[in-house]
């Protein structure tokens, strides 16, 4: 199908450019970084890529699930230099934040009018603020989580979700580990191959720069990811090992219209197809996505075999393969450079390292036509995903 076939070009949504931050054990090298300051960089990185001129920019609209509130997009839009006029959205529907802040930027130049959105998210763990509902005698009463869903549908935490979901979907422990290790393997062997360095934003450190991931670990083996005790539930099979670790990183793109694009000359990118939200049972919370996916796919007549790239967000290899089989994907077709088991899951952020990384194999791979699926399963029972193709937008070759 040729670029736009969907929609006018001054209406049809294309991603031109990603970025992102390493991704980063949460209280380690990134912790004295705000949120603002791990996201500035990638923003200020994004219009060098694209020659955009700031004040061109439409609006930066970014996901934050635990920060403090005050409109991070806006903080950081003006910590990256853009003028004062470029104004910014903060949009928090917890780990769908930044897949979902791309969607509503995408929505928004199908508006009309060839707007340029930055859009992604970002999310500083390390630096979150301590949060407390205030006592009837005005004292604080401190809380880990925010509450995602009247108790009364059991509101389960991530770790007990996970295991309603392996326990639901019978997905067995010796899949959960083999899915981590495959995770970790593939991350060594796509750093190793250089496959991460044109995407990352370098941050700056008082310990020196930062550009590489730090979670994937070389000496994981089966054996050891055998020997991880139950987190979650006694007798259960979601461990340490076979779940995401917190992490603390930023990602966002450079989304317009087909015609500004082509004005920009920009040669290539993902024209954003489809997108779709659901809501699913908050007990069994970690299959949302495959909900909203299967709609997408059957609105569109596809299947999920005609899909060829596909990213998902690894919070739980319970709930990453739980969603796949019921999209009836082969696992090994997943996160080809690895995925949240070995990276880490940078909530507000993740959604939008899933895009970044469609970006980066499309271009690898080269092929006009080819389809890409973001998926990213949400609390409080929800899921996000986003059908994208990869197109050559003029001329004879890609971009680098």
């Amino acid at each position: 199908m040729p670029p736009g076939d969907g929609l006018p070009a001054d209406r049809q949504p294309v991603i031109i450019a990603a970025r992102r931050t390493a991704v980063r054990r949460a209280n380690g090298a990134l912790k004295e970084l705000r949120a603002h300051q791990l996201l500035a960089p990638v923003l200020a990185n994004l219009l060098a890529d694209t020659h955009v001129p700031a004040e061109e920019v439409t609006d930066v609209v970014i996901g934050n699930a635990v920060g403090g509130g005050g409109n991070v997009a806006r903080l950081a839009l003006l910590e990256a230099g853009l003028p004062v006029g470029v104004p910014g959205l903060t949009v928090d529907r917890q780990c769908g934040s930044g897949l979902d802040a791309i969607v509503l930027a995408a929505r928004l130049v199908a508006a009309g009018g060839n707007p340029v959105y930055l859009a992604g998210g970002v999310e500083s763990i390390s630096t979150a603020p301590l949060r407390a509902h205030r006592n009837d005698d005005g004292e604080p009463d401190f809380f880990v989580r925010a509450q995602f869903v009247p108790h009364s549908f059991g509101d389960p935490d991530m770790g007990v979700a996970a295991e309603n979901v392996a326990a639901r979907f019978t997905v067995s422990r010796e899949r959960q580990d083999a899915s981590a290790l495959r995770s970790h393997q593939r991350a060594l062997a796509a750093a190793k191959a250089g496959f991460f360095a044109g995407e990352i934003t370098t941050l700056e450190t008082s310990a020196g720069p930062i550009s590489a991931d730090d979670g994937p670990r070389p000496g994981l083996s089966a054996a050891v990811l055998k020997r991880f005790p139950p987190a979650f539930v006694p007798g259960g099979t979601v461990t340490a090992g076979n779940s995401c670790f917190d992490a603390d990183a930023a990602s966002a793109v450079v989304i317009t219209s087909l015609q500004r694009a082509r004005e920009l000359g920009v040669t290539d990118g993902l024209l954003v197809l489809a997108t779709d939200t659901a809501g699913v049972d908050p007990e069994l919370l970690g299959i949302g996505a495959a909900v909203a996916a299967e709609r997408l796919l059957q609105a569109r007549g596809l299947s999920a075999a005609s899909v060829d790239l596909v990213e998902f967000n690894e919070a739980f290899a319970s709930q990453t393969l739980a969603c796949l089989d019921q999209l009836g994907i082969d696992p090994d077709r997943v996160n080809l450079d690895g995925g949240a088991l070995a990276l880490g899951h940078a909530y507000g952020a993740s959604g939008a390292v899933l895009v970044t990384r469609l970006l980066a194999q499309a271009r690898r791979a080269g092929n006009p036509g080819s389809l890409a699926l973001a998926l990213i399963s949400i609390a409080g029972g929800m899921g996000t995903a986003a059908l994208l193709r990869y197109e050559l937008l003029s001329g004879d070759h890609k971009a680098p």
